[in-house]
C-alpha cells in the first residue's frame, strides 16, 4: 500500500460513490414513523448502537409520545463526513475524531462551536488505546518498547483514512515524548520504528481486526481498548488484551447536523438523542459496550471493568486538531517522514 500517496482529508473517490449508495439505501426513511432519525457512525460504534437506539426510542415514547425510529449507518469516520458534506441527510454524527466534525463545520453544516453544546467537549464517552496479543501472549508484550523490538509483528490501520489509527499513532507519539529523555526527534524514532514493525496497515481499524483476528496475521493489534475488549469477549481462547503503562484519551464526539434538522425539523429529538448519551442508562450502554463513562457515578459502577493506567489528551501538545492533522497526517508530515512503505514488516 502506498500510504504517502493517499491525503490527509481521506477523500476516496470510487469507494465514496459506493459507500454514499450503499448507506443511503440501508438508511431510506420507514414508511411508518411519528419521527425519523438518522445517525451517521464510524465502523467500532455498530455493536453499541444496536443497544442504545432501542433505549433512546423507549425513554422518547415514554417522555413525548411519540415513536422514533432510528437509521444506522456506518463507516470510516473520515468517510462519514465526507458523505454528509456531500448530501447524506444524517441528522447526527457520532465520529472517532474531532476533525472530522471540524470537516463538516467547515462546510457550514455544523456550528462552528459544536464542542460547546454538550459537556466534555461534545464527548459523551471516551477509550484509549490498547494492545490485543494471541492467548499466552507469545511474544512477552507488556508497554510500547516491545512492539518496537525486533521479529515483533504489529498490526495497525492507517492514520490516513483511520480515525482509530490516528488516536493510535498520537498515543505512540505521547508515549515517546513522556518518557525520561524524551523529546520530538526520539518520538520520530520511535515512531519509525513501530511503523517499521508494521505487518498490515488496514484502510479501517475493523479492518486491522479482521486482519488480526480472521486471518491471524501478526502478532499484536494496536487498537481501541473497547474493539479489543469485543474481541476478547467473543474469543476468549484465542486473544488478550494488554494495556500499556500510558496511553491517550481517544475522544469520539458526537454533533447534530444544524442544516439537516432545520430542514427535516427534526432538532429537538436530534438534540435528545445526543443528551441522553450522558444520562445513566446512555453512559451504562456505553460502559457496557467497553467505551468509558464521563459520568463519575457510572464510572464507579464499572471500575473493575478497566485496568488503571495514565493517561494523557493530546492537548497537552497541540492546540487544535487541525494543526495535528497538519504536523503529522498531511502529504509531507510525521506519519510520511517515518512510515516506509517499502520495509513493510519486519
Amino acid at each position: 500500500m502506498n500510504a504517502s500517496s493517499q491525503s490527509g482529508a481521506v477523500r476516496p473517490t470510487g469507494l465514496f460513490h459506493a459507500a454514499l449508495v450503499a448507506i443511503l439505501a440501508y438508511g431510506a426513511a420507514p414508511a411508518v414513523a411519528d419521527t425519523a432519525l438518522t445517525n451517521a457512525s464510524y465502523t467500532a460504534t455498530k455493536e453499541m448502537f444496536a443497544a442504545y437506539n432501542p433505549a433512546f426510542a423507549r425513554y422518547w415514547k415514554a417522555k413525548t409520545g411519540e415513536a422514533v425510529v432510528i437509521t444506522q449507518s456506518h463507516a470510516n469516520s473520515s468517510t462519514q463526513a465526507s458523505l454528509v458534506n456531500n448530501g447524506l441527510a444524517a441528522d447526527v454524527v457520532t465520529l472517532s475524531v474531532p476533525l472530522d466534525v471540524d470537516e463538516i463545520a467547515s462546510n457550514h453544516l455544523v456550528s462552528e462551536s459544536w464542542k460547546q453544546r454538550l459537556p466534555q467537549g461534545s464527548t459523551p464517552y471516551y477509550s484509549t488505546i490498547v494492545f490485543l496479543v494471541h492467548k499466552g501472549n507469545p511474544k512477552a508484550i507488556k508497554d510500547w518498547p516491545d512492539l518496537v523490538r525486533w521479529g515483533v509483528r504489529v498490526v495497525m490501520s492507517n492514520p490516513k483514512s483511520s480515525g482509530g489509527a490516528r488516536w493510535s499513532h498520537l498515543a505512540a507519539w505521547g508515549y515517546a515524548l513522556k518518557k525520561p529523555g524524551g523529546n520530538e526527534a526520539s518520538a520520530r524514532e520511535f515512531l519509525k520504528r513501530l511503523y517499521n514493525n508494521n505487518k498490515v496497515l488496514e484502510y479501517t481499524a475493523r479492518g486491522a481486526s479482521n486482519t488480526f483476528v480472521n486471518l491471524k496475521q501478526g502478532d499484536v493489534m494496536v487498537s481501541w481498548e473497547n474493539e479489543a475488549f469485543q474481541i476478547v469477549a467473543q474469543y476468549p481462547d484465542l486473544f488478550q488484551m494488554v494495556v500499556p503503562s500510558v496511553s491517550v484519551v481517544a475522544e469520539p464526539p458526537v454533533a447534530v447536523i444544524d442544516k439537516v434538522v432545520d430542514q427535516r425539523g427534526s432538532r429537538k429529538v436530534a438534540e435528545a438523542y445526543l443528551q441522553y448519551l450522558y444520562s445513566a442508562e446512555g453512559q451504562s450502554i456505553a460502559a457496557s459496550h467497553f467505551y468509558r463513562p464521563s459520568d463519575p457515578a457510572v464510572a464507579s459502577q464499572f471500575e473493575k471493568q478497566f485496568t488503571p493506567l495514565k493517561l494523557f489528551k493530546v492537548g497537552e501538545f497541540y492546540k487544535d486538531w487541525q494543526t495535528i492533522d497538519r504536523v503529522h497526517f498531511q502529504d509531507g508530515g510525521i506519519f510520511d517522514q517515518v512510515y516506509d512503505q517499502y520495509r513493510n514488516g519486519s
